[in-house]
């Protein structure tokens, strides 16, 4: 029996590797991950995604016997229909948000490489959903990608998001023979780039618009009890919103510091953003700037829960003036901040082609050692 019909015959504990040319040069890639999407704002779709990302143990810690019960006996029954509604709000006709703007930043940040003469490339992936993180993993390698630099979305490092999306690696790890080199990017909510950024977000605004007399930083929340727990989300927010406050010279009565997108009973992270912006109004605070620093793209979140939910409630309360400020998405200062935030961590990963010259000469020494091509 050949060697090729005896591996026909195993089933392979690995997926099969890609086609290899002896004296490809070796190459390094950037994969920008995100959170993920529904496939159409449809309680069908949504009701497959908030499967995959509901059951997702990093993003409910409650006992998994129990979580599994009340996910697919009663939220996935009701919590479907509902959410669909609130995407097809945001719904743009190249589809969701948070896709196009991720994707858009993809091709941004490969276009800045490719101006500095750098051999890099750069893909994004979904956390959950469609182009997911194994499929383009898979797609990297095929191109040849030795080297892989795993830049998450999320600014914030927490387990419930950052984490996970570790996870999503390591498992596909699991049944990879050749492994590229990793190298992951934890958190950057101090990073001169990031902040830089958002302070240029904040500036264009208010060259539009004027400044408004509160800026409020309205963070993802997540459950209080997290924090006790080690998780280090809730401190990384504050300083975000301190160098943001910084680099705009704003004095602490002028900025307010809230936290959005509480699910279940349980007491998540404080100040809410919603009952904060109805008691400004209250209070007499007529006019409103908010901001999300912990999303970089646009999605349900920034464009349903706080551009029209919350501004709603705060124009109910008794103020006039409400202004969203966009996220980073594609702007030239968050590009190139992605970009230097890039070479930071690929120092030593080595990035312009190789010489021609170089790798026919490994090729032919290859070849002459019996190498099929």
């Amino acid at each position: 029996m050949s060697g090729r019909e005896y591996r026909m015959l195993i089933k392979p504990a690995f997926t099969p590797e890609p086609g290899f040319t002896h004296g490809q040069a070796p190459r390094t890639a950037v994969l920008l991950c995100n959170l993920g999407t529904p496939d159409a704002p449809t309680a069908k779709a949504l009701r497959t995604y908030l499967a995959e990302f509901l059951g997702d143990r990093r993003v409910v810690e409650i006992p998994r016997l129990l979580w599994m019960a009340i996910l697919h006996g009663i939220i996935l029954r009701i919590r479907p229909a509902k959410s669909a509604l609130k995407y097809a709000s945001i719904w743009t006709a190249e589809g969701s948000p948070l896709k196009v703007w991720t994707q858009r930043q993809a091709q941004a940040l490969q276009e800045a490489f490719n101006q500095h003469g750098e051999d890099v490339i750069v893909d994004y992936a979904m956390r959950y959903g469609s182009h997911n993180i194994p499929s383009q993993l898979d797609a990297l390698k095929a191109q040849g990608a030795t080297r892989v630099l795993v830049l998450p979305a999320y600014p914030q490092y927490s387990g419930t998001t950052t984490a996970s999306v570790f996870d999503a690696f390591y498992r596909w790890g699991l049944g990879t023979r050749l492994l590229p080199e990793f190298r992951f990017i934890n958190h950057y909510h101090d990073h001169p780039g990031y902040i830089g950024a958002l302070a240029a977000r904040v500036r264009q605004h208010w060259t539009q618009h004027g400044q408004a007399e509160r800026l409020v930083m309205s963070f993802h929340g997540v459950p209080e009890r997290t924090l006790y727990l080690g998780d280090p989300y809730h401190c990384e927010c504050y300083k975000t919103a301190r160098l943001l406050a910084e680099a705009l010279g704003l004095q602490k009565d002028q900025y307010q510091v809230t936290f959005q997108s509480r699910f279940g009973k349980a007491k998540w992270l404080q100040p809410y953003t919603e009952p904060t912006l109805i008691a400004m109004a209250q209070q007499g605070i007529k006019r409103v700037d908010l901001i999300c620093p912990g999303f970089t793209s646009d999605c349900l979140e920034t464009l349903e829960e706080i551009a029209q939910e919350a501004q709603e409630a705060f124009h109910h309360a008794g103020g006039e003036t409400f202004h969203y400020i966009a996220c980073l998405n594609d702007s030239p200062p968050w590009v190139d901040g992605m970009r230097s935030l890039c070479l930071q961590h690929m120092q030593g990963w080595p990035m312009p082609t190789h010489q021609s010259q170089d790798l026919d000469i490994s090729r032919q020494q290859a070849l002459g050692l019996g190498a099929d091509n």
